[in-house]
């Protein structure tokens, strides 16, 4: 059986792993929310794309690959900030365990609909 002190160091640990993953998660969104707003207002004919512009460019892997990989960041991230903000105000050992099961299930929950629904427009 783990002692406290031994249950904060991993706590700790884990907090640092968890903050690098936030503070890389930041820096990725910036370059990602670059590069679609770039494709998306700069390289389009008039600054928006129309629907059927809005399907060729999708229809590109690395188009799909881009926004696919701008949904999984900016789920991570807000889910993982909004879980530090939760954090902050001391739930116990269970709640915080409901809370990062609710959080991963709602996380798969948004990706799962994003690929959904980018399938969906691809097939309309």
């Amino acid at each position: 059986m783990e002692s406290d002190q031994d249950q904060n160091t991993i706590n700790q640990a884990r907090s640092g792993w968890v903050w690098l993953g936030q503070a890389a998660s930041g820096v990725l969104l910036v370059v990602l929310l670059g590069l679609h707003w770039v494709a998306q207002h700069y390289l389009a004919s008039g600054g928006l794309r129309s629907f059927a512009e809005v399907l060729a460019y999708l229809k590109n892997p690395l188009a799909l690959l881009l926004e696919l990989s701008f949904l999984a960041v900016v789920t991570y991230h807000a889910l993982f900030g909004l879980r530090a903000i939760l954090l902050d105000l001391g739930p116990g050992r269970r709640l915080r365990q409901l809370l990062d099961i609710t959080l991963l299930a709602l996380g798969i929950a948004t990706l799962i609909y994003g690929a959904w629904l980018i399938r969906a427009i691809l097939t309309f």
